[in-house]
């Protein structure tokens, strides 16, 4: 039986139950400046519900601090009108916290992407085509794959659904409260595997996606030192194995095996 967590302990509506700061490891284990780059460009694309602020080194971490604008599961919205149906609050609606606009695609081959620890702009080379790769354009599954996210929405759901590590200490129980108490399945399964950090998956679509909801603009493109301006998660997964969770409908699941006698 899932056990069951208390709301968090409030005193009143307010922007807490629309969106919660949080801090995020945007990589770890690093061993150079820039070993963190792809990881981290890939976490900051993911613009649509997460608002991304400072990054900045620990050790050998990279941290960020970010806003979820989830809302809370016990906000009940009525016209302009809310209740809190964990503490029994009512009131107007509450206000959002303002969101500044975080582009990632600029114009022409500019980016806003992350260089040894902070988010930049840069201008990316084209890279000349050896190949058809099967991610862009009409080469690509998942334009046509019937992948969905939790929340039903179908194609590239690898671009719109990702897992984010919260820093939560064990002992941090409203802060933990908070982020137990959002909308699911915007975000949603929840684990504690250590006791500083929160393991959540979220939907949140990326930013670098093109106006089909389905290529993406770092394809075929590198940075001046030459390296691939796609981050490495997104060029080497999925990698379909017997034991990776892939989403429903994915073209890259493998099949699975008949039954004994079938």
């Amino acid at each position: 039986m899932p056990h069951a967590y208390p709301p968090p302990p409030c005193r009143r509506l307010g922007s807490l139950c629309q969106a919660i700061p949080v801090t995020v490891r945007a990589s770890s284990q690093l061993r150079d400046a820039r070993a963190g780059d792809h990881e981290a460009t890939w976490l900051l694309g993911h613009t649509q519900q997460i608002e991304f602020g400072e990054l900045w080194h620990h050790k050998r971490d990279l941290f960020v601090r970010a806003e979820l604008h989830v809302p809370c599961k016990y906000l009940r919205v009525d016209g302009d009108q809310a209740e809190c149906r964990a503490h029994g609050f009512a009131g107007p609606v509450p206000t959002a916290p303002p969101r500044q606009p975080q582009p990632r695609r600029l114009d022409g081959d500019h980016f806003r992407l992350v260089e040894r620890g902070k988010l930049e702009a840069r201008e990316l080379i084209r890279l000349k085509p050896r190949r058809s790769l099967t991610v862009l354009g009409g080469g690509n599954p998942c334009a046509t794959a019937n992948c969905r996210t939790a929340d039903h929405t179908r194609g590239a759901a690898c671009c719109r659904d990702l897992q984010i590590e919260i820093m939560c200490d064990v002992e941090w129980t409203e802060q933990e409260a908070l982020v137990r108490s959002r909308k699911s399945p915007y975000l949603c399964k929840i684990v504690r595997n250590d006791d500083d950090s929160l393991e959540v998956e979220i939907i949140s679509t990326c930013g670098y996606l093109g106006e089909d909801g389905i290529s993406c603009g770092l394809h075929g493109k590198r940075r001046a030192d030459g390296r691939q301006a796609k981050p490495d998660l997104c060029r080497r997964w999925p990698v379909p194995t017997t034991d990776e969770t892939l989403h429903p409908g994915c073209v890259f699941a493998l099949p699975k095996p008949a039954a004994a006698g079938v």
